[in-house]
C-alpha cells in the first residue's frame, strides 16, 4: 500500500492541530489497511464521558477488535505501539467494557490490537513507510 500526505503547510498549523490531522490521517489509512484485510469496521472514534477514545472498533472473524492506532513519523524513540502504556491501556478496557455492555447481549471474544503506521519524509511529503497489525497487543 502506497500513499503520500501532502496536507497542509507544517508553518499553517498549530502543534495541537498538526498532531489531530496527522492521527485523523493514521486512523483513515489503519481503516483502509483493516478493510483490505478482512476486518469489518464498526465503531471509530468511540467515546465514552471523560474515559478517553477507542480509534476503531471492528469484528475480525469471532472476534471484536478494539483497535489504537499509532502514527509516527520514524522509530528514533521506538515503534509506534510503544508509546501505549499502563494508563491508556486501562482506559481502553473500561471504555471495550461500556462499548460491550451497550451494544452487545451475552459473551463476545474481545481483543486489543495496535495498528502502527511509519512514515518517512521524502522532501516536503510524506510517505508510508511501514504498516504493522499488532493483534493481542495487551
Amino acid at each position: 500500500m502506497s500513499a503520500i500526505w501532502t496536507g497542509v503547510s507544517v508553518k499553517d498549523m498549530t502543534k495541537n492541530s498538526y498532531k489531530k490531522s496527522f492521527g485523523t490521517l493514521g486512523e483513515k489509512i489503519a481503516c483502509e489497511f483493516l478493510n483490505n484485510n478482512r476486518y469489518e469496521i464498526i465503531a471509530k472514534n468511540f467515546r465514552a464521558g471523560r474515559l478517553g477514545e477507542i480509534d476503531i472498533i471492528a469484528r475480525e472473524n469471532e472476534y471484536i477488535c478494539f483497535i489504537e492506532v499509532k502514527s509516527r513519523t520514524g522509530t528514533l524513540y521506538g515503534m509506534p505501539s510503544e508509546a501505549i502504556g499502563r494508563k491508556k491501556q486501562e482506559y481502553i478496557r473500561r471504555l471495550a467494557s461500556l462499548y460491550a455492555a451497550r451494544y452487545f447481549t451475552g459473551d463476545i471474544c474481545m481483543r486489543f490490537d495496535v495498528v502502527e503506521i511509519i512514515f518517512e519524509k521524502v522532501g516536503s511529503i510524506k510517505k508510508i513507510k511501514e504498516i504493522n497489525l499488532i493483534k493481542n497487543a495487551f
